[in-house]
């Protein structure tokens, strides 16, 4: 791979995390029986990061859990490499409760697809809403996000790379050629 362009710094991430945050607190007309949860691996991070500035706007705790989709992928047979499945932790009901659902990269819509397979056996949600930091297009599927941070218009043999403090050691998104 070889580095093409920084596309967000730090301080644009989290200005994107804290514009998605209030569009999140306005569309639900606050956040009551609003819960959090992150796609592994960077989408968990990037929900706790959306609840740490609700929490600071409203006043409010926004319970974060979190979901592993590596045995939901449509792809599953095909990898080539044993997957490593990371924790699901969903520590409340979802049962008629709005779900964010939170990811770093919508790309053609397949991870979000399996989300929601892994978030149907869990129960019945009133909504789930997705939130992505960067929507980068060229869906597969008829997916589309509720928030997002940036639309990063970017070629198909390009990797949009989000990084996280907590996985990465920065914060930024780039974009690299394949």
């Amino acid at each position: 791979m070889k580095f093409k362009a920084q596309v967000m710094d730090e301080m644009q991430v989290r200005r994107a995390v804290i514009r998605m945050s209030h569009e999140i607190i306005e569309h639900n007309r606050g956040v009551e029986n609003v819960l959090l949860i992150g796609i592994q691996r960077r989408g968990l991070p990037i929900a706790k990061e959306i609840a740490s500035v609700i929490r600071a706007v409203e006043g409010k705790d926004i319970p974060v859990g979190a979901i592993d989709i590596t045995l939901y992928r449509d792809d599953f047979s095909q990898l080539t490499d044993l997957p490593q499945i990371k924790d699901t932790h969903l520590p409340f009901s979802i049962e008629n409760a709005n779900i964010i659902l939170v990811d770093d990269v919508l790309y053609t819509g397949r991870t979000t697809r399996a989300a929601l397979e892994v978030l149907t056996q869990a129960g019945r949600p009133k909504t789930v809403q997705l939130a992505v930091l960067v929507d980068r297009g060229y869906r597969e599927l008829p997916i589309g996000a509720n928030y997002v941070g940036k639309s990063v218009p970017s070629l198909r043999d390009e990797l949009v790379s989000v990084s996280v403090p907590e996985i990465d050691g920065k914060s930024c998104v780039e974009i690299y050629i394949i």
